[in-house]
């Protein structure tokens, strides 16, 4: 694919969405660091109905502290793996306090150094929250990336490279919603919305699904 339909497919994507922006519920850096620690192989729906009864109680590493590990578990047990979830954001909050002062870090390197935050959580924290046009290539954004033509990989280390490398500096801070909205809604895994997609006619994929 080349520079002028990359240009032209984030052109239509923020024509049709000017200010995307993440699904989970936040308001401090802090909340969306514990909403996307949650979020791993869990819809943001269950992880915004589980937050949405948390963060009037405990919003800060402090108070998540406070609130102990159990009093924890007890409001986020409808998510996926709450266990687990619980025993690291637990930890996180720990490392927040003693390291950094209570405030969520604005490095990759202090970031993946807090239990459960990968790469693509890092990554989530320092776009969103931070401002830095980072791409965090989930399922979604790997799946249309590859499908699309707009930066091939065959794991998502490569594919965000290429998306840095390839996404023009004028999108670059929202590539990664309209991306990964697109991928939710519309070139969506079994069955593409070809049909209703703003892009089809730039799209290099052979199997196009018309409605």
């Amino acid at each position: 694919m080349n520079a002028q339909k990359r240009h032209e497919i984030f052109s239509r994507l923020r024509e049709h969405n000017p200010e995307p922006t993440t699904e989970l519920n936040w308001s401090t850096p802090f909340e969306l660091l514990a909403a996307v620690l949650l979020s791993a192989q869990a819809t943001d729906v269950g992880v915004n109905k589980a937050t949405a009864k948390l963060f009037p109680v405990a919003n800060t590493p402090q108070a998540i502290i406070d609130l102990g590990i159990d009093g924890l578990k007890t409001h986020i047990k409808t998510i996926g793996l709450f266990n687990t979830k619980a025993e690291n954001l637990m930890k996180t909050c720990h490392l927040l306090i003693s390291c950094h002062g209570g405030e969520v870090p604005q490095t990759r390197q202090e970031l993946e150094a807090l239990p459960g935050v990968g790469r693509k959580t890092a990554n989530v924290i320092l776009n969103t929250a931070f401002g830095q046009p980072t791409i965090a290539v989930d399922t979604h954004i790997f799946r249309v990336s590859n499908r699309t033509g707009i930066a091939k990989g065959k794991d998502v280390v490569e594919v965000e490279n290429k998306l840095m490398r390839h996404v023009p500096k004028e999108f670059r801070q929202d590539a990664h919603h309209w991306l990964i909205l697109h991928g939710r809604y519309t070139c969506v895994a079994r069955k593409p919305r070809c049909g209703s997609c703003v892009i089809e006619d730039l799209c290099e994929y052979k199997d196009k699904v018309e409605l």
